[in-house]
C-alpha cells in the first residue's frame, strides 16, 4: 500500500482476536521495517482484501464468459477460436 493512500484513508479503532502466530509474525515485520504494529496489520488486511475483491471479479467475469458461450457446439468454439478446420495443401 502506498503511503499516500495510507494516510488519506480513515481510520477506526476496534479491538480483533488474532491467531497467535499470525500476531508474532506481523510483530516481526513490524520490528524489522521499523513501523507501528497496526500499519504492518492495516497493510496486510488490505491486501488480503483486495486480493480477494479481485478473485472474486475474476470468478464473475469466468462465469460471464461461460454463460455468454454456452450455447455454442465444439465446431463453432472452434471456429471463433481461429481454429481451420478444412484441411489445407502440403507444398
Amino acid at each position: 500500500m502506498s503511503r499516500k493512500s495510507h494516510t488519506a484513508a480513515k481510520k477506526c479503532r476496534t479491538t480483533l482476536t488474532l491467531p497467535a502466530d499470525s500476531l508474532i509474525e506481523a510483530k516481526r515485520i513490524a520490528r524489522a521495517r521499523e513501523v507501528k504494529l497496526s500499519a504492518v496489520i492495516a497493510e496486510a488486511l488490505s491486501d488480503g482484501l483486495r486480493l480477494q475483491t479481485m478473485a472474486e471479479r475474476k470468478k464473475e467475469l469466468l462465469d460471464s464468459y461461460k454463460k455468454a458461450f454456452s450455447g455454442f457446439s465444439d465446431v463453432e468454439l472452434s471456429i471463433l477460436d481461429g481454429v481451420i478446420l478444412e484441411p489445407t495443401k502440403r507444398r
